[in-house]
């Protein structure tokens, strides 16, 4: 029903889409490859979202799919290249790209 009903022109877009809501609880579940078919799928209506970004390269990188990790991790890189916060999203993407392991908390 969320991907039928269009945003109103004056109003903010949905602040947890229900798309990465279904790929989370998927992952939750353990099941990588159909979360990140619901993390793609939410990219046609919310694009270059960062936990959708972030959502789909963890659900990869879970897959197996390291190509794919490879590239999700890249784009939330680029998305978030002026930032200056400290995240740890940031970093696993960082040491994702990088190949290595992230920086413990």
């Amino acid at each position: 029903m969320d991907d039928a009903t269009e945003k109103h022109p004056v109003t903010p877009g949905s602040i947890f889409p229900a798309r990465e809501q279904l790929g989370e609880l998927l992952l939750e579940l353990d099941q990588p490859a159909a979360a990140l078919k619901e993390f793609e799928t939410s990219f046609r209506n919310t694009p270059q979202r960062f936990n959708g970004l972030y959502g789909a390269a963890r659900a990869a990188k879970m897959a197996g799919d390291r190509k794919t990790a490879q590239a999700y991790y890249s784009r939330l890189l680029a998305l978030a290249r002026d930032a200056d916060s400290t995240r740890s999203e940031i970093d696993e993407a960082r040491a994702f790209v990088s190949n290595r392991k992230p920086a413990s908390r």
